[in-house]
This record gives structure tokens, C-alpha cells and sequence, in this order.
């Protein structure tokens, strides 16, 4: 075997890169730079690399994930068909709502979020129709990898520039940010907010980027072209599947029963495992450093020590949220697909422990979840 797979398993600066242009994003943060690569990172990468030449395998493009992939996609669609086409009563509207949930929740985990991150295939139109199944879900991919990718991946937990960290002042995520005397009680209501998450993305975030060409204090571009059409089409697609087609065979006041209640749980569902892999006490919350200053870690370190995993040995999770149990790799990794991260996180723990590098993880998903409340009541507590 001779082919190498360094093509693919990059710095992941060159995937997402710290400090983009200021056509793409306002230059208010550009100067947030991380510390230059260390010998842990090159020899995380090369080891990386060297266990897929010698199992003889491409970090994309596996046939389980295609696999995966089909069978989540007939969830979905048997779902929504039965849900709208054959439910006669509340319970058997309530079980199809749950199982249509949990279906997008699926497709968000499994399918969208490795096409948008490049890392489904090596092919371009592969990654671009997996990536718009977010649009399925309502979600635009156009700006979906603008928050996510851009913002979150590049700058995970610093304070001021990671905007999935910052809820105004409806939570206190970090100890940098202002405490309320309201965030006292955000363990008990953010659970609610996390429902309203999805519906938000529905009916104004997408809507707001689009109109302000911004996301907080970043100047974004507005989709052009090929990126308009496919946002302008995701947008009639998702609609007419939530309510255009169900409002010809139910009353209004099913129908939006029907999608209140789903995309709740997609809402919640969604927030609590991207939460619980940052909003945590073994995660570290950093400042935007003084100008012309470095960041104190480099950019591996840096995602080690903001990231963390759990319930590693539960493999029926893994398979469902799309490995983000395994969100160190991930976040070291965005461009190698999740079906990969089991076998990755062996490496990578092992060559933390040979560094003395920090590496998160808790035994549960039980656990992670504590973990956030802990965090979320002691952020409300503590000034």
C-alpha cells in the first residue's frame, strides 16, 4: 500500500482557518492567532495518517456511513409519510412525531454535519447533497457552516468570538461573561430554550443573517448564485414538508401541534450533546489575548483542553449522534468522517498521555449531562 492519505488528514488550520479574510468575517478578531504548532500536534497528525495507509483505508467515503445514511433517510421518509398520511389518533400522531424527531436528529448527528465539515467524501457533490440535508430539517448548510464551521471549529470556547457559547443575556456559559441575577435559575430554564432552538433556526436566525449580512459582530457574505438557489430552495422544500402538504389533510392546530412537539425534541436533542461537549467544568473558557498576542496554547492543545467526550463504550450512542461523543476527535479531525473516530481516539488518548497533554472524557452520557447542569448552576451562582 503506497497511497498516502495526507491529503486528507491535514492540519486542520488548513480546514478551518483561524484567521480569515476580513471580506469573510469582520476584522475585529482577526488577531486572535493560537501558538505555532508543537511536536505533539505533528506527531498526532502523523500517526493519524499512518493508521489509515497501513489498515489500507480512506478517511471518507465508507461504505458504513453510506449505509447509515439509508437507513436513517427511510426513517425519515417513513416517518413523515405515516405521520401525515396515515395517523388516525393522538398516540399513534405522538409515537410518529417522536420517531420523525429523532429521525432529524439522525440526519443533523449522521449525515449533514459530515458533509458540511468535507467529510463524507473526497467528492465535492457528495459532501454538497449530504451537507443540504440540513436544509431538510429547515436548517440553512449555507449558514449553518458559517456559525458552525467558521466560528465554533476555529475558535472553540473563547469568549467573545465562539458564538456557540454565547446566548446574550439569556445564559452565562463562561466565567468571562456577565452574570445576571436571573442565571441563578438558567439550570432550570435553558431546557426550555434548547427546545425553542430549531424553531428559532426556522423562523428568524437564517432569515436574520441573510437581511444583515452578519452573525453578531462578523460581516458575512450573503449567498449568491449557486448558494442562494439551494438556500431559497431548502427554505420552500423545508416548508412545504412541515406545513404546505400536511395543511391540505389536517387542521391547522394538528399541524402545528405536530411541529411544535418535533422540532422541541430536535431542539433538545441537538443542545444537549453539542452542550455537553463544551458548557462543562473539565472545559476551558479563554479571553480574546491582548493585540498582537498569541493565544497561550496552540491550536491541538487548545481544542483538548475546550472539548470533551463521553460514553465512549456506549456504541448504539455513537452510532446515533454521529460520534459526537467522540468530540475531541472531531474537533482535531473535522475533515475525517465519524465512522473513524473510535479508531482515532485510541491514538489520539494515547499520544495525549505521552505529551502530557489533558484529554477529556466522562464514562456516560448520563454523566456529560450532569456535568452541564453542574456547570450551568454554578455559572448562575458564582460572579
Amino acid at each position: 500500500m503506497s497511497k498516502s492519505y495526507s491529503s486528507t488528514i491535514v492540519n486542520p488550520e488548513d480546514l478551518i482557518d483561524p484567521n480569515p479574510e476580513p471580506s469573510t468575517v469582520a476584522n475585529r478578531h482577526l488577531k486572535v492567532k493560537f501558538a505555532p504548532t508543537n511536536s505533539f500536534h505533528k506527531q498526532l497528525k502523523r500517526r493519524v495518517n499512518q493508521h489509515f495507509i497501513a489498515n489500507d483505508r480512506s478517511p471518507k467515503d465508507s461504505a458504513s456511513l453510506y449505509q447509515k445514511t439509508a437507513v436513517i433517510m427511510t426513517w425519515f421518509i417513513v416517518s413523515w409519510t405515516l405521520l401525515v398520511f396515515a395517523a388516525q389518533t393522538w398516540w399513534q400522531a405522538g409515537f410518529l412525531c417522536i420517531s420523525l424527531a429523532l429521525a432529524m436528529g439522525g440526519i443533523g448527528f449522521s449525515i449533514q454535519h459530515d458533509g458540511n465539515h468535507k467529510a463524507y467524501s473526497d467528492r465535492s457533490w457528495i459532501n454538497q447533497v449530504t451537507g443540504f440535508s440540513a436544509d431538510l430539517m429547515g436548517v440553512s448548510s449555507y449558514f449553518w457552516n458559517l456559525h458552525h464551521t467558521l466560528l465554533h471549529h476555529s475558535y472553540t470556547n473563547v469568549c467573545g468570538v465562539d458564538l456557540d457559547i454565547d446566548l446574550g443575556v439569556l445564559a452565562r456559559y463562561a466565567p468571562q461573561q456577565e452574570r445576571r441575577w436571573f442565571h441563578r435559575f438558567q439550570h432550570l430554564y435553558l431546557p426550555v430554550l434548547y427546545c425553542l432552538l430549531l424553531i428559532n433556526w426556522h423562523v428568524y436566525r437564517d432569515f436574520n443573517d441573510f437581511v444583515q449580512a452578519s452573525i453578531g459582530d462578523y460581516k458575512i457574505p450573503r449567498p449568491k448564485g449557486k448558494d442562494l438557489v439551494l438556500f431559497v430552495a431548502g427554505k420552500i422544500g423545508f416548508f412545504a414538508l412541515a406545513f404546505g402538504i400536511p395543511l391540505c389533510f389536517h387542521p391547522v392546530w394538528q399541524v402545528m401541534v405536530g411541529y411544535g412537539v418535533t422540532s422541541a425534541i430536535v431542539g433538545l436533542l441537538l443542545s444537549i450533546v453539542f452542550q455537553t461537549a463544551h458548557c462543562m467544568p473539565q472545559a476551558k473558557f479563554v479571553d480574546i489575548p491582548e493585540e498582537a498576542q498569541a493565544l497561550e496554547d496552540n491550536w491541538a492543545v487548545h481544542q483538548l483542553e475546550t472539548t470533551v467526550n463521553f460514553a465512549p463504550n456506549n456504541r448504539l450512542l455513537s452510532w446515533y449522534v454521529g460520534g459526537l461523543n467522540y468530540q475531541v476527535e472531531h474537533h482535531l479531525f473535522p475533515g475525517i468522517s465519524h465512522v473513524h473516530y473510535p479508531e482515532l481516539a485510541t491514538i489520539v488518548r494515547k499520544t495525549c498521555e505521552e505529551y502530557g497533554v489533558v484529554y477529556n472524557v466522562l464514562p456516560t452520557f448520563r454523566d456529560a449531562i450532569a456535568a452541564h447542569f453542574q456547570w450551568l448552576k454554578l455559572m448562575g451562582n458564582e460572579a
